[in-house]
């Protein structure tokens, strides 16, 4: 069986351990040695003080030196692992991850984009990340990686999946009221499984529209289910009387098609009374035909109904 490649895993793990297990010698060291002289230094047994003497050269050489060697140990080894996670391998696949209030998107060199990280397993995989509003922090717990993800900065990370699963991918940077819903997974597919996925990258924009709601982020603030969130519930909305403010004036507006489109582009047009003009304009930001995905899926009976109650 051959050795597998290099992993972040690896970069990150073989640090922590030296420098916890150099702490625990040094616990365990300092620990025993205060409990003996405890012991043996104890007032029943010297009553009286002791004279001692003032200094001693090869005493303070030992307990500076010492330490000092250990400390730059641990940093020299600290700075060899910060290097492997920089040096990102050349044959890595690329993907793109931009954060936004509040979901993350991935998309591939070949249009493919998706809004779980699909990787294949045993190859290196370099992210790119961005953002689109505010602060985030892209932050894969399992593979030992996080980076800021910035406005208008590009940053990365890179990892490579040792096995195939599914591994938790959060938002590590406070960035609103639904931060904690900033959260999707890794899909690490042996290799075969992902290149018959990511062969699909021309009908990414065919997705379903839940897919599409979580994937711009739309999700964070609207739920589907008639709960109460930051914006108001996508639950039987074409046909809905809703009481918005359109350049200053207070108004009764039916929720049609066109509402439902221009509130997408143009957020602050007709802002529904009660909820805080927080929402993005997504003008440019989402392709035309997932647009009409969107309005489509919005106006559908699926959502049109409200169940009635218990």
């Amino acid at each position: 069986m051959t050795d597998l490649p290099f992993t972040t895993i690896e970069a990150v793990d073989s640090v922590f351990l030296y420098i916890f297990g150099i702490s625990g010698l040094l616990l365990l060291g300092i620990t025993a040695t205060m409990v003996v002289f405890v012991i043996r230094y104890h007032h029943r047994r010297h009553p009286q003080p002791q004279p001692s003497p003032s200094s001693k050269l090869w005493l303070e050489l030992v307990w500076t030196l010492i330490p000092t060697l250990i400390v730059l140990s641990m940093f020299w080894y600290s700075w060899e692992g910060y290097l492997k996670l920089r040096d990102v391998p050349p044959d890595a696949l690329k993907v793109q991850a931009e954060g936004r209030k509040w979901s993350w998107s991935f998309n591939y060199e070949n249009g493919r984009s998706s809004d779980r990280l699909y990787v294949p397993v045993g190859r290196a995989v370099r992210v790119a990340i961005t953002s689109k509003d505010v602060l985030h922090s892209l932050y894969i717990p399992a593979f030992r990686v996080k980076m800021d993800a910035v406005p208008g900065i590009s940053t990365y990370v890179w990892f490579r999946a040792p096995e195939a699963g599914s591994f938790d991918l959060f938002c590590a940077e406070y960035c609103g009221v639904s931060h904690s819903s900033m959260t999707t997974t890794v899909e690490a597919l042996p290799q075969e499984q992902f290149n018959a996925w990511l062969k699909h990258g021309k009908k990414a924009a065919t997705v379903e529209g839940p897919a599409l709601l979580t994937r711009h982020g739309c999700s964070g603030c609207h739920s589907l289910d008639g709960s109460q969130r930051i914006g108001p519930t996508f639950q039987g909305l074409l046909g809905r009387q809703v009481r918005v403010v359109s350049k200053g004036q207070e108004q009764n507006l039916i929720v049609d098609r066109s509402y439902v489109q221009r509130s997408i582009l143009q957020p602050q047009a007709d802002l529904v009374q009660g909820y805080p003009p927080v929402m993005p304009s997504y003008q440019g930001q989402i392709p035309s035909d997932e647009l009409q995905l969107l309005v489509d899926y919005l106006c559908s009976e699926a959502l049109s109904i409200v169940p009635a109650g218990p």
